[in-house]
C-alpha cells in the first residue's frame, strides 16, 4: 500500500501551485491543474525554462476565479469561462484550443516579465489526448501539462536525492500532483497503476527532468542543482535524460474525490 501524502495543483503552467488536502479527479487529471498557460502573443507556451520569474507568481482558485499576484504588480482576478476569444495555442509539438483570458491578465504579465504576454484557459472542445506511445490505447488526455494528467513522486525518492545533496531541496522544485509515502526510494519506477475504490491511475512514463528543477521555486534564482546530482545515477538509457517521478492517466474514477492520508494499492510491474 502506499499513501498520498500530499496534493498539488498548478492552476497556471509555469507558476505556483497550491497544496490541497482533498480534490477531484477528472479525465485530463486534479481539477482545475494546468488549465490556464501563459503564451505568447502567437500561442506559443511560455514556461520557466524561458521565464524562472514565473516562479514569483502566486495562483489562489475561489468561486469560479483564478487570482494572480506578483511582487510590484497588481493582482488580477481572471474568471473560469469560456468568454474570450478563440487562440490556437502550442504546448511543445501540440496545436491546442484556448480561450483568451483578457486584457486585464495580460497586462499582468506582460508588466511582470518584460516581454508581451497572453493568459489562455483550455477548452475542452478540442480534447489533447497523450502520447499513445507511453499510453497505448487508454483514452489518455491533459490540459496544459507537459504531456500526461498526473506526475507522481514519493517521498523516499526526494529523501534519497537530499541525500546526496549538500543543500536539501523542497519537492516544489519537481512540481508534482500527487506525493506518496509508505514506499521505498524510486519505487514508482516498477509500478503499473495506483488504485483505491474503482479509481485508477496509471503510470505510463518516466518523467524526464529539464532545468526548471534547477530554478528555486521561492526566489526564481538558477542553479545547478538537482540536475547535475541526479544525472550522476538517474539517467535514463532509453529517453535519453534525468529520470526523477512517473507520469500517469487517468484510467477509472473520473469524480473520485482524491485525499491526503488516502491509501492506494499499488499494482506492480513486475
Amino acid at each position: 500500500m502506499a499513501r498520498i501524502s500530499s496534493l498539488h495543483i498548478y492552476p497556471v503552467k509555469g507558476c505556483r501551485g497550491i497544496a490541497l488536502d482533498a480534490t477531484r479527479l477528472t479525465s485530463t487529471g486534479l481539477a482545475f491543474d494546468r488549465r490556464w498557460m501563459v503564451v505568447h502573443p502567437d500561442g506559443r507556451f511560455v514556461t520557466q525554462r524561458e521565464f524562472p520569474q514565473l516562479a514569483l507568481v502566486d495562483t489562489a482558485l475561489h468561486d469560479g476565479s483564478l487570482t494572480l499576484s506578483a511582487p510590484g504588480v497588481a493582482s488580477v482576478e481572471v474568471r473560469d469561462t469560456l468568454d474570450g476569444a478563440p487562440m490556437d495555442v502550442q504546448v511543445w509539438g501540440d496545436r491546442c484550443l484556448g480561450i483568451d483570458a483578457g486584457d486585464a491578465a495580460a497586462t499582468f504579465l506582460s508588466r511582470h516579465l518584460g516581454r508581451p504576454m497572453r493568459l489562455a484557459r483550455f477548452d475542452a472542445a478540442r480534447p489533447r489526448p497523450s502520447d499513445p506511445e507511453y499510453a497505448g490505447e487508454l483514452p489518455a488526455f491533459s490540459e496544459f501539462s507537459d504531456g500526461f494528467a498526473i506526475l507522481v513522486i514519493s517521498e523516499a525518492s526526494l529523501a534519497d536525492l537530499n541525500g546526496r545533496l549538500e543543500v536539501p531541496l523542497p519537492m516544489n522544485r519537481f512540481r508534482p500532483n500527487v506525493v506518496i509515502a509508505d514506499v521505498d526510494a524510486f519505487d514508482e519506477d516498477h509500478m503499473e497503476a495506483l488504485t483505491s475504490s474503482g479509481m485508477e491511475l496509471r503510470l505510463v512514463k518516466a518523467c524526464t527532468r529539464c532545468q526548471v528543477t534547477t530554478t528555486d521555486q521561492a526566489t526564481a534564482v538558477v542553479g545547478e542543482e538537482p540536475l547535475r546530482t541526479l544525472a550522476a545515477y538517474r539517467m535514463h538509457p532509453q529517453l535519453g535524460g534525468v529520470a526523477f517521478g512517473q507520469n500517469a492517466v487517468v484510467v477509472r474514477g473520473v469524480g473520485a474525490t482524491l485525499r491526503v492520508g488516502q491509501s492506494l494499492e499499488v499494482v506492480w510491474s513486475f
